[in-house]
Parts: structure tokens; sequence; C-alpha cells
């Protein structure tokens, strides 16, 4: 019973983080200033990641987490830098 509820969990899980993905889509398209569309952009990474955590688990395949991994530094660090470009007007100094 409860390998039932897990796959249905992780089924659910998905589908709301698509879901999340394709609000977070709309509001980067639609966004009326920049910093609404970085904000999407960053919700867009940040379900990307768990996205591909919540597969990866119900897969257990290990390649998942390194590519989740590799999306939230990635996610992190242009964050960071569209931030600084948008208070400064330039990101390398």
């Amino acid at each position: 019973m409860s390998a039932s509820i897990l796959s249905w969990s992780l089924l659910t899980a998905q589908i709301l983080l698509g879901i999340a993905m394709i609000i977070a889509c709309i509001r980067m398209i639609r966004g009326p200033r920049a910093q609404d569309r970085i904000v999407a952009l960053d919700a867009l990474y940040v379900n990307g990641m768990l996205l591909l955590l919540v597969f990866g688990m119900s897969t257990a395949v290990t390649h998942y987490f390194e590519a989740a991994l590799v999306i939230s530094v990635l996610g992190f660090v242009s964050t960071a830098a569209l931030a600084k470009f948008l208070m400064r007007g330039e990101v390398i100094e």
C-alpha cells in the first residue's frame, strides 16, 4: 500500500510542478517589468530542478540528481548576474 501511495504522490507532484512551470512561463512572457520576468525565470528554474528531482526519485536514476544540481548552480549564478545588471547596468565591473 505504501508503494502505491508513493507512486501516486510522485505523479501528483510531477503534474503540479508542470503546471507551475507553465504559469511561470506565462508570467515571464507577460511580465510588465524586467524584475517580474527575472522572478518568473527564477521560479522556472526552481520548478525545473524540482521536477528533475521528483522524476529521479520515481525512476531511481542518479543522473537526474546531478542534472538538478547543475541547474540549481547555474540558475543561482544567472539570477545574481541579472539582478546586478538591473541594478548597475553592467555585469562585469
